[in-house]
């Protein structure tokens, strides 16, 4: 009963981290450390082969929930957006902001140096200074099946990827700088239209795109957690202050690059809420 329990759990926390992931502005990093999981997904990705059987319970439920999201729950936080941007913005940074007690605990205890402070202030400012170049987004990429394509199109899934495991730097607002969100993000959509319909161009055309772009990702998860892991092995303490930088900022940035318009005084109440609400989710599914 224990484990399933926990297996749910962990899809649970698989589907915020996915959520996370197709929203520019939110770190789906972010959301492993508010999960309270950062560490134990670094680890179990640099020693993936040899640790598989022992982790592999926990992988399968995160990448389960990771691919509900992505794939079904996309779609619910497109419309969500759409129509509701304030509480919806206020629900992730809830989210975001639960994550802080959990660090907090992590630095506790440990007496600050300015080279703490300083990896807090330089990280902080990567975030919000990547939330300014976000204008990005009317440059779009074409999305080609060549040779030359192929190649440029696994480079941005190994950037992307990179991206999502460092916590406070959003793969989704990377990818919309890089001009490759929004076709991403289509060729997904075409992907569950087609499959729906049985569309078997577009849907041979869709999965050959996102398995280049998924091999992408893969290879910069892998490449990037062993560099993340020796970092947190060496300098555990900057880490975390700089991991503290990042959580702080991306309230910020994502308010940076929100577009809210109208906001009456109902919103606003609803948008408390949603803010306390993703504040408890986050604080608890992290304990």
């Amino acid at each position: 009963m224990k484990k399933t329990v926990g297996f749910i759990k962990n899809i649970l926390k698989g589907m915020v981290i996915g959520i996370a992931n197709v929203v520019p502005g939110v770190s789906g990093g972010t959301m492993m450390v508010v999960m309270g999981i950062y560490d134990r997904l670094i680890h179990v990705i640099s020693h993936f082969f040899s640790e598989f059987k022992k982790h592999v319970g926990f992988l399968v439920a995160i990448l389960l929930g990771m691919l509900i999201a992505i794939f079904g729950g996309s779609v619910v936080i497109e419309f969500l957006f759409a129509n509701f941007p304030f509480p919806t913005t206020l629900l992730f940074i809830g989210l975001i902001l639960g994550g802080l007690p959990m660090m907090g605990k992590r630095v506790k205890g440990e007496k600050f140096r300015i080279g703490y402070g300083i990896a807090f202030a330089v990280f902080f400012a990567l975030v919000v200074g990547m939330a300014l170049l976000g204008d990005a987004s009317g440059r779009e990429a074409s999305i080609r099946l060549t040779p030359g394509g192929i190649l440029l199109l696994f480079l941005v899934g190994v950037i992307a990827a990179g991206t999502m495991v460092i916590p406070g730097v959003s793969g989704s607002m990377v990818l919309l700088i890089l001009g490759y969100y929004n076709p991403v993000i289509s060729t997904i959509s075409d992907f569950v239209s087609a499959l729906r319909a049985g569309d078997k161009a577009t849907l041979l055309r869709s999965f050959l795109i996102l398995l280049i772009f998924g091999i992408g990702v893969l290879v910069g998860i892998v490449g990037f957690a062993k560099l993340i892991e020796w970092i947190f092995n060496r300098f555990p303490m900057y880490a975390y202050w700089a991991i503290i930088g990042l959580i702080v900022a991306s309230p910020i940035a994502i308010v940076l690059m929100a577009s809210f318009g109208t906001i009456t005084l109902p919103l606003v109440i609803i948008g408390i809420l949603c803010l306390l609400a993703g504040f408890f989710i986050a604080y608890k599914l992290g304990e």
